[in-house]
């Protein structure tokens, strides 16, 4: 009994430092992005493609990291992604030209997407009776990722270097390396059977349930992105830049409370469609509080809100492949989820910056956000969320 508690808790453990590993480096970015940009003397263009490089990424590559674990197993794909993230992130710091800033960041993110996919059926393995439970310990791991770089590198990290941007870059790429060394040696035994490859590992486009569970992702994807991109100038026009950094912070410690909910609730709600369809309303709630707030406190809980609510639909939507198709598919299922998920949120990004040149009016950025978002209330009810696909 006791080993079995032990081995748990080891597989949690390795689950949520694995969620870690899926947003440090990537975040290692935003607080060094200034002593790039003096640097290496990037635009404001080239700015822009630097932080478009990861999403496009992760459209791309999901697939092929769908083979990869077809061909060589779900823990080894992941630790393989802990690796090229890690490899990837600390070249970032040797790169003596944009296009090298380019190249290494697009190998970084290749690293993360491998990840992604491997993650749902990591867990389906090694916790196949906690399934929500362990989905929510993951993704957890991965908004304390992202804060931990934002919160620490510019008041401890950088110091330590000097103020070099490079080094940092390096130092946040050491915690992938000993999170993969980490899983190689103390992952736990499938609980789950003996896991075989996969026979197939290309996502069924023709298959409903897999556009329905992309375009439901999309929806908070494309929010959460495109919330951080554009908040920041609609705020702008409007002469309210005392409350951007209080609106982003929002937006982003938001999601912390909801992944504790979660932590507790998740297996309570792993099958049902009302959180889903709540946090839908949040996020439209959320929304609306963004365009129409006035001061610092309106703002600041609009903007949380809506972290609150994107952090449940992320968690929510991430058990999903695990719950409703069967083992051998979770791979190929959830690399089609984030194909989808990520591709919209970069269509929505172009189509939101269009709406706000053609008017004028970075308000109008909101309109295809809140039209891309309509997918989470409009397709989850039509899923069966009872029963697994055999």
């Amino acid at each position: 009994m006791s080993s079995n508690i032990g081995s748990s808790f080891r597989a949690l453990f390795l689950l949520w430092l694995a969620g870690n590993g899926l947003r440090l480096t990537i975040l290692a970015v935003p607080p060094v992005l200034a002593l790039i940009i003096q640097d290496l003397k990037l635009s404001g263009t080239e700015v822009g493609i630097l932080n478009g490089i990861p999403v496009l990424i992760f459209a791309l590559a999901s697939v092929p990291g769908s083979l990869l674990i077809a061909r060589a197993g779900a823990v080894p794909a992941l630790i393989i992604g802990l690796l090229v993230a890690a490899v990837g992130s600390a070249l970032r710091g040797a790169a003596f030209n944009t296009f090298a800033l380019y190249a290494t960041t697009a190998i970084m993110a290749i690293g993360v997407a491998i990840m992604q996919p491997s993650l749902p059926p990591v867990v389906r393995q090694w916790m196949p009776g906690k399934i929500g439970f362990s989905t929510a310990v993951y993704t957890n791991g991965l908004l304390v990722g992202e804060i931990i770089p934002v919160v620490l590198a510019v008041p401890l990290v950088l110091p330590l270097f000097s103020g070099s941007w490079r080094s940092s870059l390096v130092f946040w790429s050491m915690p992938l390396f000993l999170i993969a060394a980490a899983i190689f040696l103390w992952q736990p035994k499938s609980k789950s059977g003996e896991i075989k490859p996969a026979r197939h590992w290309m996502p069924d486009w023709r298959d409903p349930l897999l556009w329905k569970l992309g375009f439901i992702m999309s929806s908070a994807n494309q929010f959460y992105f495109c919330a951080n991109a554009f908040l920041p100038g609609f705020l702008l026009q409007s002469g309210r830049t005392e409350l951007i950094a209080p609106a982003l912070s929002g937006l982003n410690t938001g999601q912390l409370p909801a992944s504790l909910v979660l932590l507790v609730m998740a297996s309570r709600w792993e099958r049902k469609k009302w959180p889903l369809l709540l946090a839908g309303a949040f996020a439209f709630a959320s929304m609306a509080g963004m365009l129409t707030a006035s001061g610092l406190w309106g703002m600041t809980a609009a903007t949380s809100l809506a972290g609150f609510a994107l952090a449940m639909i992320l968690t929510l939507v991430l058990a999903l492949p695990a719950l409703l198709v069967a083992p051998d598919d979770v791979p190929r299922m959830s690399a089609g989820m984030f194909t989808i998920g990520y591709s919209v949120a970069v269509i929505v990004s172009v189509l939101a910056g269009v709406a706000w040149d053609i008017t004028g009016d970075a308000a109008f950025a909101f309109l295809p956000m809140a039209i891309a978002a309509l997918p989470l209330v409009l397709l989850t009810p039509t899923i069966d969320f009872s029963k697994r696909r055999s």
